[in-house]
């Protein structure tokens, strides 16, 4: 069992540390960032409604309790990593990569959720 909660949290502080510095370019890059969503094809009014989705749901995989709300966030995050990964694959920039790393620790940390849940 403590094998368990070291890598749930191992796995969520990788996750948290990537998805801050992904936020923190949505704040403080932010021409970087417009670049990315151009090419992308997104419209840029969302990269900051974006990033504070993605710090809440960051919140809600730390706090505890909130069941309802960790399995949205996983969700959430789950979707938000697959469709980064086929954007960043379709463009052909060589930043997939982070969405997939970003994708399995995602996994690591729910599967290991739910086992010491």
């Amino acid at each position: 069992m403590k094998r368990d909660r070291i890598i749930y949290y191992v796995a969520t502080a990788l996750l948290t540390l990537m998805m801050l510095f992904s936020i923190s370019m949505y704040f403080f890059k932010h021409d970087d960032i417009v670049a990315a969503f151009t090419s992308f094809g997104y419209p840029t009014y969302l990269i900051y409604p974006y990033g504070v989705i993605k710090l809440v749901g960051i919140v809600v995989l730390w706090l505890p309790g909130l069941n309802s709300l960790k399995e949205w966030a996983y969700s959430g995050f789950f979707f938000a990593f697959i469709l980064a990964f086929f954007a960043h694959y379709m463009i052909n920039d060589g930043e997939h990569m982070g969405a997939l790393m970003a994708l399995i620790l995602l996994m690591v940390s729910y599967i290991f959720y739910r086992r010491i849940k």
